[in-house]
């Protein structure tokens, strides 16, 4: 899956779009976590079990939007951002959003080829073709 924050991705032509994907956590604060973090803050510095709290919650919410894209056959993400927000005092919201795309690569001598699409439309079974979608495991099929 090819996933950018810009609006095209350099050497692809963009085939498809199958509308916004998102992966969204809420994470409650572990209150051990939180009181340590609390004592650390008071001398400034980084908050180690905070920042592990973020990247997790980030990580998750990258999986979920990916495994929406590909249910969907997209092969690629443009214009991926996050968004974060606090819920009360205990809760935060972590939300990776983007759109979903069927991409492909631009072959040697087509304008705005690069030397990663040009190699990839000659090889044609790399990684970057769509796969074919899968439910995450913790969805149920309806039928």
């Amino acid at each position: 899956m090819i996933i950018v924050t810009s609006n095209d991705v350099p050497g692809y032509k963009i085939d498809a779009i199958f509308g916004e994907v998102m992966g969204l956590t809420v994470r409650a604060r572990n209150i051990g976590a939180n009181i340590t973090a609390g004592f650390r803050s008071l001398g400034g510095g980084e908050l180690p079990e905070m920042t592990k709290a973020l990247y997790e919650s980030r990580h998750e919410v990258m999986n979920r939007m990916v495994n929406e894209a590909q249910q969907k056959g997209a092969n690629a993400i443009i214009a991926m951002r996050f968004d974060t927000s606090e819920m009360g005092q205990t809760w935060t919201e972590v939300c990776a959003y983007g759109t979903a795309a069927f991409v492909i690569p631009l072959a040697a001598g087509e304008p705005g080829a690069t030397g990663q699409s040009a190699y990839l439309a000659r090889n044609p079974q790399t990684p970057v073709q769509p796969q074919a979608p899968q439910m995450p495991p913790n969805v149920q099929q309806a039928w």
